[in-house]
């Protein structure tokens, strides 16, 4: 046992060791501990899918800087980069991502990635689907039985995507949706617990499907077709229009995300050995 002078003398050591290390210059902080972080306005599916879980962290690590998520639907996402309520939305509509640079409140769109939607239905398959890989006659089915069908009707890239299906299906569902046609206003996951619970059809992004827990009676009954292709862009938002953007922190986010390290991120993320994401940010017109 330490006598009581050698117990004074090791406390004086470790005060005295304390007192120099607190006189010597420290290293700066690192950048995150600082509060350097961006704000991204994404899609669901993004979230939903466990992808940001992921990737984030990834980027953080490789550059400092934090990224803050704000979930919706790509139509609200882009509304939240159009107030300037973010600094880079990273979405999946290409025709109003275009719009939205077009309009001037973003920089440029840039791909990065892809996956598939697919149509999820019960495994009683009510409108005798399954199988098939034309997503058009299958919506034919669907609404010639009126079998029960949910759609998100959030504006966001998933529910554009079903309508522009059932435009190629040549159904006009605004004069043809029924009581059989139930839209709910909300994301992915309320749509596909609501599928589960009415028995109903409904649209997906494979990525959600897949980290999708709550499947219930419902499994894929649609994949395959050409027209289920779903692309991603992600796009600074314009500090012309809203000074208070973070022009250079933003830029490191889309310029990591379809960069080399970034496109590897994408492609490493998988749910039971299955691949979610397809980076494709060099593909020109994606």
């Amino acid at each position: 046992m330490l006598s009581r002078r050698a117990l004074f003398s090791v406390g004086f050591g470790l005060a005295f060791t304390g007192l120099a290390a607190a006189q010597q210059p420290q290293p700066a902080a690192p950048a995150q501990a600082a509060g350097r972080f961006i704000t991204v306005s994404s899609t669901t599916s993004t979230t939903d899918s466990g992808l940001f879980n992921h990737l984030l962290p990834a980027f953080q690590r490789s550059t400092g800087i934090e990224a803050r998520v704000v979930s919706q639907g790509t139509g609200q996402a882009l509304d939240t980069g159009r107030r300037g309520d973010a600094d880079v939305v990273f979405v999946h509509a290409k025709a109003q991502e275009e719009r939205f640079v077009a309009d001037g409140f973003g920089v440029e769109r840039r791909p990065v990635m892809y996956n598939d939607f697919v149509l999820i239905g019960p495994r009683q398959d009510p409108a005798g689907v399954r199988g098939t890989r034309d997503i058009a006659a299958a919506l034919q089915r669907i609404r010639e039985r009126q079998s029960p069908f949910v759609s998100r009707g959030d504006r966001s890239g998933t529910h554009a995507a079903e309508l522009a299906l059932w435009q190629a299906a040549d159904i006009r569902i605004d004069e043809a949706k029924g009581p059989w046609y139930r839209e709910i206003g909300q994301g992915m996951g309320a749509a596909l617990n609501t599928a589960g619970a009415m028995g109903a059809y409904v649209l997906s992004d494979r990525a959600t499907w897949l980290n999708f827990r709550n499947r219930g009676d419902l499994e894929i009954v649609v994949e395959g077709d050409r027209r289920l292709f779903n692309q991603y862009g992600v796009i600074l938002v314009n500090p012309a229009r809203h000074a208070h953007v973070k022009r250079e922190d933003g830029q490191r986010f889309v310029d990591w995300l379809t960069g080399p390290e970034g496109q590897r991120a994408i492609a490493d993320y998988k749910i039971n050995g299955e691949q979610l994401f397809f980076p494709n940010a060099g593909q020109p017109g994606a």
